[in-house]
């Protein structure tokens, strides 16, 4: 059976005096796509952003693979191994797409396949015939696949992709998720939030549903589709997605 990749236990943040994240909990089992699902201002973004230690957690235990992580700065976060595709890509325009890869590099600490940048050039070919090329004058769907690719790059143990469809056309949509599905095929531990609920539910293998910085339900696909009640109160969606 696999072991837990990622483990929230009672996790709770705060933005000042306003209590964001209560008492979440979940896990994130090794070598699966974990859907984290939820409407607008769930709390989904500030779930990720506390797993990366960018919002600190002043309750409860974040581990991974076992080790607490959740009193570490984000930098220290990355070296054990999770890395963030964050909402709205935050590419560094100002530095090519191969200078964009080299700045995030990290060495493997297993002996999985190691992310270099001839792989990820395998993995986006438009990449590599961009290489030399600013990453502010990519692209919307070249700056996605560069902030993947770059995430990659450090040669995490757990990949959060926040909202990686997000402002894409449908054509560079598929793209990105023939993409999530080849890390799922190479064994990657992923948690996607997504707000495109069909992406969400035919990449996942389990999902997580927030609802107002709770977490009130963890299962496996197949019983979230069956549940149109829980589709329609919690994602303003009928069943059958």
């Amino acid at each position: 059976m696999a072991s837990d990749a990622l483990t929230l236990e009672a996790v709770n943040a705060y933005y000042g005096d306003s209590h964001v994240l209560q008492n979440v909990t979940f896990h994130l089992r090794e070598g699966e796509v974990l859907a984290l699902l939820g409407r607008n201002g769930a709390g989904k973004t500030t779930c990720v952003m506390t797993i990366m230690g960018l919002v600190g957690a002043r309750r409860g235990a974040i581990r991974l693979f076992g080790e607490d992580v959740s009193e570490l700065s984000p930098e220290a976060i990355c070296r054990r191994g999770i890395a963030l595709v964050p909402q709205g890509r935050r590419i560094f325009p100002t530095l090519t797409v191969r200078e964009n890869l080299l700045v995030a590099r990290l060495p493997r600490r297993d002996d999985k396949g190691c992310w270099t940048l001839d792989r990820v050039f395998e993995l986006f070919p438009r990449l590599g015939e961009r290489a030399r090329q600013l990453a502010g004058s990519l692209s919307g769907g070249e700056q996605q696949m560069l902030a993947i690719g770059r995430a990659l790059m450090g040669n995490p143990k757990v990949l959060l992709l926040d909202e990686p469809s997000e402002g894409l056309a449908p054509i560079i949509v598929a793209e990105v998720s023939r993409t999530i599905s080849r890390l799922k095929n190479e064994g990657h531990s992923i948690v996607l939030v997504e707000q495109n609920l069909k992406l969400a539910l035919d990449l996942a293998d389990r999902a997580v549903i927030l609802t107002t910085g709770r977490s009130i339900f963890e299962g496996n696909i197949a019983e979230l589709r069956a549940d149109d009640a829980l589709l329609t109160h919690n994602l303003g969606v009928f069943g059958g997605h």
